[in-house]
């Protein structure tokens, strides 16, 4: 396509910003902590020692500064400059952040011999830049134990990079999670992998250049690492329960397990001799996602907000001092406990109000367009709209009851985009004049509904260059106007993609060996079954009898109507074959990273029916991360 240059803020998002920014409270005191304690700032770029690329550059970042530009929102310029203070610090004594080189923070705590490190970032290039940093102001000492206190990858993708397989197989070094974290980090990024990594492509700002029109932070930190190499080392420490305690290298450790909160599995710790509390990312310097738009499972907003309540029980009177998986820490226990309320008070505002609203009838686009943050609490920019909004978490609330449907007949069987859109450009006299009416509305900065009606031009006619590009204008004016910055880089990737077409994207969970030799057999069926094509295979019923031998399991795979079944611990009696694999081979397999002619015979073998085999693993499809999503 060719180039199109992007556009300045126009006038009305230029006074629409400027409007935000006088109405924005005052307060300065999260500057101050953000640089209490600071020891260092990074010293330069995060290379990656293979490539000889930067993965990481605090120097992206050094655009941020003064004013917010007419481009971005002003409250979320002010979030970026906090993110943007990156360096060692000491959060109390013995205890260091690295922050600013990675999206999350990472932690150590000294214990009698060795660092005990809390949250190892997403990439390992990252982790070891960090643990560079603290030894370049402390006695080098060796990693004694890793902690992730949830299963998202930016909070254990960088292990390697702090300890080795040898460690841990040694014993020299244990890997604590709460128990559920190898099932909640292997399920949430294999079965959905492609989709959500594209997703997630629109929703970090990855193919965004960071500049005052494109980047500018994703609210819960700057960014995510560039090409960094992301792994997992299994846990060998499970928590269970909430009160289980350790004493780690020295350091008693006290947890609190609150599943299904912002993780499927997360938990909290507590250093009672130090009156510390990590709060892992259940608290953060932004609202947070009940929904992630980058697409999850919805989250339990009462349930979070139940488990805050139990945390300021349980730790409120002992702690000084509270510190989290991203943002900064909250100094004082007067400060820590009604940071934690306040947290708890909005994910229990947003489940009861949402709800209430819901059993008067409104549905959940009514409640998400008019729904307010918990009264008094209107000064407070830690629950602001960084990450996740007031909008989109009320229709997550709305969709964990009661769905996607509203009731409303007229929406129960909608026609799909294109054919509708084809049926309202009609309805509205053609695509020239519902372009015509829209420029009408961008001129009065009416910029949701022009994006509205443009996208049905856009969805009709694919080829209609002169709608893709209004429609990017539009969408670049949504994300100047955006607090969020999860919001601002959806908008401003469907402009770039209108504009210049979709960027291939590469890579997954489900190609990441960690992930594959962690994956159970009966995960890697499950995968093997979201990619089988069912409508292809309908009318064969295929039985393949399966071994694990480096495992000892078994296990009989069904396909029968065009859907798979499996059944573990047995083998059928007469099966069309017999696969015999070991289990890395198999992981290869059902993730599509080779073909069972390009597997190894001494891994891999078929006895029986080769060719129902070979027709079976045709059958599975294979998913390009590069899908249209702002086009048809």
């Amino acid at each position: 396509m060719e180039t199109i240059d992007r556009k300045p803020a126009s006038a009305a998002t230029t006074n629409a910003n400027a409007s935000i920014a006088a109405r924005l409270p005052r307060s300065d005191g999260d500057f101050a902590d953000a640089t209490r304690g600071r020891i260092a700032p990074l010293p330069g770029p995060v290379v990656h020692p293979s490539w000889g690329h930067a993965i990481w550059d605090p120097d992206d970042w050094a655009f941020i500064d003064g004013d917010a530009p007419p481009s971005v929102n002003p409250s979320l310029w002010r979030q970026a400059k906090l993110n943007a203070i990156h360096g060692l610090f000491e959060v109390d004594d013995g205890v260091y952040q690295v922050r600013g080189v990675d999206l999350s923070n990472i932690t150590f705590i000294a214990g009698d011999t060795g660092w005990i490190v809390i949250d190892p970032l997403t990439a390992s290039e990252t982790a070891a830049f960090a643990l560079e940093l603290l030894h370049a102001h402390f006695a080098e000492r060796s990693v004694v134990a890793v902690i992730y206190t949830h299963s998202h990858v930016d909070h254990f993708g960088g292990v390697r990079g702090v300890i080795t397989d040898a460690d841990v197989e040694s014993g020299r070094v244990q890997v604590i999670a709460p128990v559920g974290f190898l099932e909640a980090a292997i399920s949430e990024n294999v079965a959905a992998g492609p989709a959500m990594l594209r997703r997630a492509s629109y929703m970090y700002g990855r193919l965004l250049p960071g500049d005052v029109q494109g980047h500018v932070d994703c609210g819960l930190g700057k960014a995510i690492p560039l090409l960094g190499t992301s792994g997992l080392i299994a846990p060998t420490r499970e928590i269970t329960h909430t009160g289980e305690e350790l004493l780690v290298d020295g350091v008693r450790l006290r947890f609190q397990y609150t599943p299904d909160t912002e993780a499927p599995a997360e938990m909290n710790i507590f250093l009672p001799e130090r009156r510390l509390l990590c709060m892992a990312e259940n608290c953060s310097a932004t609202l947070h996602n009940v929904y992630t738009p980058r697409g999850a499972q919805i989250r339990d907003a009462l349930a979070w907000s139940k488990y805050l309540n139990e945390s300021i029980e349980l730790f409120g009177a002992e702690t000084d001092i509270v510190f989290m998986s991203h943002h900064w820490p909250r100094f004082g226990n007067e400060v820590a406990c009604e940071f934690m309320s306040e947290q708890r008070d909005t994910y229990r505002w947003i489940h009861d109000q949402t709800m209430r609203r819901a059993n008067h009838g409104e549905t959940a686009l009514e409640i998400a367009e008019t729904l307010t943050g918990p009264p008094g609490l209107d000064d407070r920019f830690h629950i602001r709209s960084y990450y996740g909004t007031l909008s989109h978490n009320a229709k997550a609330v709305y969709q964990r009851y009661l769905g996607w449907f509203d009731a409303n007949p007229a929406h129960l069987h909608p026609l799909p985009p294109v054919d509708a859109a084809h049926k309202y450009v009609e309805f509205m006299g053609g695509a020239d004049a519902v372009i015509e009416k829209a420029r009408t509305s961008i001129a009065d900065g009416d910029y949701r509904w022009a994006a509205q009606v443009l996208d049905h031009v856009v969805f009709a006619e694919p080829d209609h260059r002169e709608a893709q590009l209004l429609q990017a204008d539009v969408f670049e004016q949504l994300g100047y106007l955006s607090e969020s910055g999860p919001w601002r880089d959806f908008y401003l990737t469907g402009a770039h993609e209108l504009r210049h077409g979709s960027t291939r994207i590469g890579g997954s969970m489900a190609a990441n060996l960690d992930v594959l030799r962690a994956m159970t057999t009966e995960m890697l069926v499950d995968l093997i079954g979201v990619r089988l094509n069912g409508d292809a295979i309908a009318d064969r019923v295929f039985t393949f009898n399966l071994s694990i031998a480096d495992r000892d399991e078994i296990g009989v795979i069904g396909i029968r109507h065009g859907a798979l079944h499996f059944t573990a611990g047995r083998h059928a009696d007469e099966p069309d074959a017999t696969i015999r694999a070991s289990h890395l081979s198999f992981a290869q397999l059902a993730s599509g990273l080779i073909a069972p002619a390009d597997a190894d015979p001494a891994e891999f073998t078929v006895s029986g029916n080769e060719t129902a085999t070979d027709e079976f693993f045709a059958l599975l499809d294979t998913f390009d991360a590069s899908f249209a999503i702002v086009t048809p």
